[in-house]
């Protein structure tokens, strides 16, 4: 019979912060989803449906973790020309939500083409900073490729999500850091970065038209600027004094409620299933889920959601110490980052620290793919700490002394 010890295998403090984050996800939509439970005429279906989603999650976890990790040298293979084709789709016959045409559909299941093309680009990341490592760290090389190739597909993600094309680069670029590319590039790239947020701000802010009907927001290229124009605007507004008669009650209602939310709690919160801004804001379940947190479970909660990520980052880092080869060091962290960072820009939206954005709490959101795709990300970090770990000579003496499987063990377990 198969043990449980057996089935989940891999960082055990990483398991522990993957059911955690699932068990808050299950409370928290059931609690927030109040709007989709009206529409679909079901009390349940919303905690089902999540439960369904986080399932099929979990199986992907445990298929995922078994895979050696060396085999994932072979995702930017497969996954960087399917990621740029369906980016292409999308762009041209993806479906339109909020606005935004993010969403491709196959066989009555929508995804985001941008979810998938982040893990491929990170992979792809890891794999060139580790085969182009040296003595005293990554050759320059390295760094046109890998700006090439995440400004290409960033190119691809950015009319239609700011924020996570924003996000690559900023996970791409946290990677070379890691990865020892030389200091004088990476300093004149963060110069580049600099200015030329600088400038788009500027243009966003005080360039572009206020009026919604001018010609340049018929262009394709620019249909979502009015969009983040607002939202600078509304997010620079709300930074100075803020009063009732400051704000739309039409445009910022997720704002507001949001602040309702927090300011509700009263720091211990009102404990789970009592959230009363859940009927009034819309996207409860999803972007804003964190304020829903605060409400509900008061400060204490929201400090353990933030300790959960904090935890995974911390223990990448430990696993990525460990590791015997480049490659999966430089996964592992990237991963890790990205969920960790994607996690802190949900919640500072949530508590009003950050413009409006659509990236939703990893593992937490209510989501169908992204929530799938980010236990693929789960998977890939626990079958690093399962593979790629250092194997002390003691312990290795070991089992070749008592394994006859000892070539098979030097091979899955520390030459990866």
């Amino acid at each position: 019979m198969l043990k449980i010890g057996k089935l989940f295998q891999g960082d055990r403090v990483i398991w522990v912060v993957f059911f955690f984050l699932c068990v808050i996800s299950l409370i928290e939509v059931f609690s927030a989803a109040s709007t989709l439970s009206y529409k679909e005429g079901s009390f349940w279906a919303p905690l089902l449906k999540q439960a369904l989603f986080l399932g099929v999650g979990t199986l992907v976890v445990i298929g995922i973790h078994n895979v050696p990790c060396r085999f994932f040298k072979l995702v930017p293979l497969v996954f960087l020309p399917l990621s740029f084709l369906l980016l292409v789709l999308t762009l041209f016959s993806g479906k339109v939500t909020n606005g935004a045409q993010r969403y491709f559909e196959f066989m009555g299941f929508s995804f985001q083409p941008s979810e998938l093309a982040k893990g491929a680009v990170i992979t792809a990341t890891a794999l060139i900073l580790a085969a182009m490592q040296k003595e005293n760290g990554a050759d320059r090389r390295a760094f046109k490729y890998i700006l090439s190739l995440v400004l290409f597909f960033c190119a691809f993600i950015v009319t239609e999500n700011l924020s996570t094309a924003c996000l690559l680069f900023i996970v791409v670029f946290l990677m070379m850091l890691i990865g020892r590319v030389p200091g004088i590039l990476m300093g004149k790239l963060a110069g580049i970065l600099v200015i030329a947020g600088g400038l788009g701000f500027a243009t966003l802010v005080y360039v572009l038209p206020d009026n919604p009907d001018a010609k340049i927001y018929d262009n394709s290229l620019f249909h979502r600027a009015l969009t983040w124009k607002e939202r600078l605007n509304t997010h620079g507004d709300k930074a100075k004094t803020l009063t009732a008669d400051s704000l739309d009650y039409d445009k910022d209602a997720q704002i507001i409620h949001a602040n309702i939310a927090i300011a509700s709690s009263n720091g211990v919160g009102r404990m789970p299933g009592n959230s009363v801004e859940r009927d009034f804001l819309s996207q409860a379940f999803s972007d804003f889920i964190f304020a829903i947190i605060i409400e509900e479970m008061g400060l204490w909660g929201a400090f353990i959601v933030v300790f959960l990520y904090i935890v995974l980052v911390f223990r990448a880092g430990r696993i990525a110490s460990r590791c015997e080869r480049n490659f999966p060091a430089f996964l592992v962290m990237g991963l890790a980052l990205l969920l960790a960072i994607q996690a802190m820009v949900n919640m500072m939206v949530a508590v009003g620290l950050f413009p409006v954005t659509g990236q939703p709490l990893p593992l937490i959101s209510r989501g169908g793919t992204s929530t799938i795709i980010t236990c693929a990300y789960i998977g890939m970090m626990l079958s690093v700490s399962r593979y790629a770990r250092k194997v002390p000579k003691e312990e290795l003496d070991t089992v070749v002394e008592n394994s006859d499987t000892a070539d098979e063990f030097r091979s899955d377990e520390n030459l990866v």
